[in-house]
């Protein structure tokens, strides 16, 4: 199991100390909301602040587009060179255009289903990204609690993308934490994205190693 903490939960003020401890404390990817205030009523990170995090850590950045606009945001990130790009099928009217856009820079495309998107809606774009993310709340705001029927939806994604022989991974953000890791491990999960639980704990590293399922 790979973690990807969310950096919307760190405390703002002292962003660099916590992107440092949680690189040391084992985390594989640094994932990254943006938010225009549209798609989501909510703002956060924009090029310029992500472009310093990107010089102070050596954590590949997971930047998860909630936009209306997804070109233009595509573009202002593509020169930071994430590993993964990630925009909604819900707003992108040619997703499968764009996730070939993404790759021809060598990122990674990823794309993003919120909680009422149904799985066979994306059937056909499976063969086009290299990570799909799934939404376990409704995309805005951290600390919100786990939709549980979110468990079925990555196992009928895991059985797609087993059935196609697809090397693509199963991301999964919201309300994530030591108790349900295990389970959704179980369901078909490769990535576990977490804020709260991480940010909001003494221990980072513990935290952490247990979404791993390190025991």
């Amino acid at each position: 199991m790979y973690v990807a903490p969310s950096l919307l939960a760190a405390n703002f003020l002292n962003l660099e100390k916590e992107i440092k401890a949680i690189q040391e404390a084992g985390a594989d990817l640094l994932h990254i909301d943006v938010m225009d205030g549209y798609f989501v009523p909510n703002f956060t990170f924009g090029p310029c602040v992500i472009e310093k995090i990107s010089t102070i850590s050596n954590l590949p950045l997971d930047i998860h587009l909630m936009v209306e606009d997804v070109k233009k945001f595509t573009d202002l990130f593509i020169p930071l060179k994430p590993k993964f790009i990630s925009f909604h099928v819900e707003i992108e009217k040619h997703p499968i255009r764009m996730c070939e856009y993404i790759r021809s820079f060598g990122i990674h495309p990823a794309i993003v289903l919120n909680p009422h998107t149904p799985i066979d809606s994306i059937k056909h774009i499976i063969d086009f990204v290299d990570m799909i993310l799934l939404m376990s709340v409704n995309p805005g705001f951290g600390g919100q609690s786990f939709l549980n029927f979110t468990y079925e939806k990555i196992k009928a994604l895991r059985e797609i993308i087993d059935r196609k022989n697809a090397k693509v991974f199963i991301e999964v953000d919201g309300g994530i934490n030591g108790l349900n890791a295990s389970e959704l491990e179980q369901a078909g999960a490769d990535i576990l994205v977490a804020g709260s639980y991480i940010f909001s704990s003494n221990d980072y590293k513990t935290s952490i190693s247990s979404l791993k399922l390190e025991f």
